[in-house]
């Protein structure tokens, strides 16, 4: 039989101490506990059989699969996100580490669009994808929730509107003029998509309370409060430099031209499963959406997405 460690027995006894519990009760608990394995611990039976098709076309199931992956990818970068909210930092040893984990998240959600740009037959997609209408990839609210954790909502405003916003502008105003609103809203009459209707119905009351909580405390503002000596940092610059530019640009582009592999192909031009303007709605050189501005010059600013 194995000695057990007496230091081991000590911090167990002193950390039931300080939770007020028995440490016998949990010992002996140890006693009648099954041991954890991998499909257990992971949830595989259950992750895997999350998977469920509107048609019998076997590529639908790729389709599905990419967009889980996607959505575990973001709960990764949002989780990262949020520990940098949580607290005004001292170091920017700290940042640089939460933010090189979000960009390398973003960077393997670029790389891996050629699963979806050359893992499916087009006939196939032309198909099931009109079963898919109005859902669409924009109704990602994970997604608006890592921009929201990422900058202030200025920031994220419509690029026609932007001059219109600023921080003190009402959340519920400013949440009307986000950029992702010309996927589906008619700016003139204010009349939205059953896109953005179904959306809101879902996310909206989330949304405002989100915007609200992270006025003064996202990423770019917590940036803005370490030291003037931490914020000068080089390696921190060029991290954060990195995630915005992942994010806005190269994740953007490698989602449009997987989009255009398969709506550009036929004989006519496609909108979106939502009914949006895709093309405008997800090109960066037309709302120009940027985390961290002041980390770039007028020049790059001014050619944002246009050198992809």
């Amino acid at each position: 039989m194995q000695e057990i460690r007496k230091d081991l027995v000590e911090m167990l006894s002193e950390k039931m101490d300080r939770i007020e519990q028995d440490i016998n009760v949990h010992v002996e608990g140890l006693v009648w506990a099954k041991p954890i394995t991998y499909w257990d611990y992971i949830q595989t039976d259950l992750l895997l059989n999350l998977q469920v098709q509107r048609t019998t076309l076997p590529d639908e199931m790729i389709f599905i699969m990419y967009h889980q992956v996607n959505e575990l990818l973001f709960k990764m970068a949002l989780w990262e996100a949020e520990q940098i909210t949580a607290k005004k930092q001292d170091s920017a040893v700290y940042f640089i580490e939460k933010i090189n984990r979000m960009s390398r998240y973003f960077d393997v959600l670029s790389s891996s669009f050629t699963i979806m740009s050359n893992g499916m037959q087009y006939e196939q997609y032309m198909k099931f994808r009109n079963t898919l209408t109005p859902a669409s990839g924009f109704q990602s609210a994970q997604y608006r929730i890592i921009e929201f954790t990422s900058t202030d909502i200025t920031n994220l405003a419509d690029a026609r509107f932007r001059s219109k916003i600023n921080n003190q502008t009402p959340t519920e105003e400013a949440y009307e003029h986000l950029y992702w609103h010309a996927a589906g809203k008619d700016h003139v009459t204010g009349k939205k998509s059953t896109l953005i209707k179904l959306f809101e119905e879902r996310y909206k009351a989330e949304f405002l309370r989100i915007i609200d909580a992270n006025r003064g405390t996202n990423i770019w503002a917590r940036y803005q409060e370490l030291p003037e000596a931490e914020r000068n940092n080089a390696e921190l610059i060029a991290a954060m430099r990195h995630y915005d530019r992942t994010v806005n640009i190269h994740w953007v582009m490698a989602h449009f031209h997987a989009a255009a592999a398969y709506l550009d192909k036929g004989p006519k031009e496609v909108e979106g499963t939502g009914g949006s303007d895709w093309k405008k709605y997800m090109h960066p050189k037309y709302q120009r959406r940027i985390f961290f501005p002041g980390l770039w010059s007028k020049e790059e600013l001014d050619n944002w997405g246009t050198d992809v």
